[in-house]
Parts: C-alpha cells; sequence; structure tokens
C-alpha cells in the first residue's frame, strides 16, 4: 500500500495594485491525502478513484472524479503522458479548510494539488516545478475557463506552487501555442467537458508560459483575513472592471507595485511606505458594488488611524479583505468588520477572520 499527504496553500492575489501579477501564499492548507492499492488488479470506481471530502463546501463538491476540478486536473497530467485512468486503486482524500468563493485562491489551490497529484500518481518525476506551472496554467485555459470562463492568471497558482509572496508573468503564446489547445475537451477530458474517451492524448502545454520571482518578506508582517459570510464569483468580479483604463490610473498603479515588493522586504517595515504602495486604481474601485463598505475600509484605514497597520486591500476578487500588520490584529479585524456590516444590506452579516502568515509552496509528504 502506497500513501502520501499533498499539502497546498490558499492564496491572495491582487495584492495592493499588483492585480494579476502578486500572489501570497497564506497558511491554510488543503491536502491530499492519497492511497493506492497496486496489488488490486480491477477497481468499481470511476477512473479507478475513489473521492472523499471534508471541509469548506462538502455539499456543493462533487464526488465524482469525472467531474471534480481537482481530479480532472491530476487526470489531464495522466493523458498527456498515455495513462488513461488513475492507478488501481486509488483513494483520494480531500481536506479542505479554505473557503470557497471567498477571493483565498480555493480553486487555484485545487489547481496545483491536482497537478502534483496526476505527477505523484503517475509516477512522472521528470516534471519539476517550472513545468508544473506550466500545467497548473494550462489547467487554468482549458479546464476553468470552459466551465465558468475565468481567464489565465498566474497569480494565485503560483502562489501556491511556491510559496511565499511572489511576481508573476506570462509568456505571449505563439500561434502554435494557441493551435495547441484547440482540441475538443469532449475528446480527451470526461464529464463536464463531456463525451465518451476516445483514447486521444490531449495537447501538452508550451514549455515557459509561466515565470514568477518571489519577494522578501519582513518576518515582523502578519495578515489578519477577514473572511465575510457571501461569495463572490472571480467571473463576476472581473465582469464589472473596465475594458480600458484612465491613463493616470495605470500610471498610479506602477508607480505603486514598483514600490510594494522593496517595502515588504524592509525590516523592520515602513507603514507609511506600505501604506502607499498599497493602494490601487485598478480593480478595487470598481468592485464597491460587489463588496459595500470596500472603498470606505481602504480609504479611511491608514497607519495614522489604526495603530499596527500597514495597508489594507481585498484579497483575489473578494469578498475577503486582506488587512497587512504587525500588531494589534483583534482590534483591526473587529473594525473591518463593522464597516462591513454598516454598509451591507444585511445588517447581521457574519464574519470570521483569521492571522495568518506567508506559507510554504505545495509538497509531498510521504
Amino acid at each position: 500500500m502506497e500513501s502520501f499527504v499533498i499539502r497546498t496553500p490558499s492564496s491572495s492575489a491582487n495584492i495592493g495594485p499588483g492585480f494579476d501579477v502578486i500572489g501570497l501564499a497564506l497558511s491554510v492548507y488543503l491536502e491530499l491525502h492519497v492511497t493506492i492499492d497496486r496489488s488490486k488488479k480491477t477497481s468499481e470506481y470511476p477512473l479507478n478513484c475513489r473521492l472523499t471530502y471534508e471541509g469548506e463546501g462538502a455539499d456543493d463538491i462533487s464526488l465524482d472524479p469525472e467531474r471534480n476540478l481537482l481530479t480532472r486536473v491530476a487526470l489531464y497530467v495522466l493523458r498527456c503522458h498515455d495513462q488513461r485512468a488513475f492507478p488501481v486503486e486509488t483513494h483520494v482524500h480531500i481536506k479542505n479548510p479554505i473557503p470557497l468563493g471567498r477571493g483565498l485562491g480555493s480553486s487555484g489551490a485545487a489547481v496545483v494539488a491536482g497537478v502534483v497529484l496526476g505527477k505523484e500518481v503517475g509516477g512522472l518525476k521528470h516534471l519539476d516545478d517550472e513545468r508544473l506551472f506550466d500545467y497548473c496554467l494550462m489547467e487554468r485555459f482549458v479546464l476553468i475557463k470552459s466551465d465558468v470562463g475565468v481567464e489565465r492568471h498566474p497569480d494565485n497558482v503560483g502562489a501556491a506552487l511556491y510559496g511565499g509572496i511572489v511576481g508573476t508573468y506570462l509568456k505571449p503564446l505563439t500561434p502554435e501555442d494557441t493551435a495547441r489547445i484547440e482540441i475538443p475537451l469532449s475528446e480527451v477530458l470526461p464529464a463536464p467537458a463531456g463525451g465518451v474517451d476516445t483514447g486521444k492524448r490531449p495537447p501538452e502545454p508550451p514549455f515557459g508560459i509561466g515565470h514568477h520571482i518571489r519577494f522578501p518578506w519582513a518576518k515582523e508582517i502578519k495578515a489578519v483575513a477577514i473572511i465575510p459570510d457571501f461569495v463572490v464569483a472571480t467571473h463576476e468580479a472581473r465582469s464589472v472592471l473596465p475594458e480600458k483604463y484612465p491613463r493616470a490610473d495605470v500610471t498610479f498603479n506602477l508607480q505603486r507595485i514598483a514600490l510594494l515588493p522593496v517595502a515588504l522586504g524592509q525590516s523592520p517595515p515602513d507603514p507609511e511606505l506600505i501604506h502607499l504602495a498599497m493602494q490601487d486604481k485598478i480593480h478595487q474601485p470598481y468592485r464597491q458594488t460587489l463588496i459595500p463598505g470596500l472603498t470606505e475600509i481602504v480609504e479611511s484605514m491608514s497607519p495614522k488611524t489604526q495603530p499596527g497597520l500597514l495597508g489594507v486591500c481585498l484579497s483575489g476578487a473578494g469578498p475577503t479583505i486582506l488587512a497587512l500588520a504587525t500588531s494589534h490584529f483583534e482590534e483591526i479585524a473587529d473594525s473591518i468588520i463593522k464597516k462591513l456590516q454598516q454598509y451591507n444590506e444585511k445588517k447581521d452579516l457574519q464574519c470570521q477572520w483569521k492571522l495568518l502568515e506567508p506559507a510554504e509552496g505545495t509538497h509531498v509528504i510521504r
């Protein structure tokens, strides 16, 4: 009997001005507890895989390996290497404490963990982290885009794979690269992509789709995540963004994104510099309609008005609010929760908060 655990962190994307660029791995971990009984010759489960689940969203997660995002991602990796199903008999028990649809990278964690699952059960030792990153980005384009219209963006998956705080970027795809992703999903993947397995091999990702650089992080800085009890879908949060931006707003963000990685790495931290560097005009102002109180929180809270605070921003697509701070964590969380409740139609809006730190990247425990 073979067994191992895959541990993947949650993440916060769009840190401050870093829309679709900067991601921060956070110390809440998705875990896959995997066992494989290779002595068995046949399996009663689809794709030879039994799925069980505990944690956030348990009522909403499919346990059909043909429909579950995580196992479909793993299957894509396997089929790129001429393995049509999981080994007989594979059991994947998912432990997920990451809230779904709250801006803490739940789908990004699932994609990264799924890619690593495919590597491990398939014995694909030649796949290093750089190549796994290609698969993660191909997954987000091919699998998630087909379901919910998410664009390819590397900040969540980069943080979840590599850990820490990372800057990410994509290489432009060539016409040859684009042609490689035009095979109908029904020919290579199970439902909901649909259809009967034809035995065709999926297109492998181009090499070097995405790249990352890890930034320094001052040891004094913690992340306070305030998680309201409602969901904001990523595609909905993107739909409110404009097609074009004023030049002044783009310049505003470029100036601050040049400061932020340096500011977060300085010890002791400079509160005023970090607060300035975390300001944004690209996505947060437009998402106020989806997260009532967001503008008031961002504009009213500063190191001058709140001891211990360094900066505050929307986490990913929201509705989670992320505050970077060095002290007074509960006080900061309470202040943000009160503002969320004040501006929300549901005055008894429930919120939880977590004190988190930068997390290590995805790894396998044997």
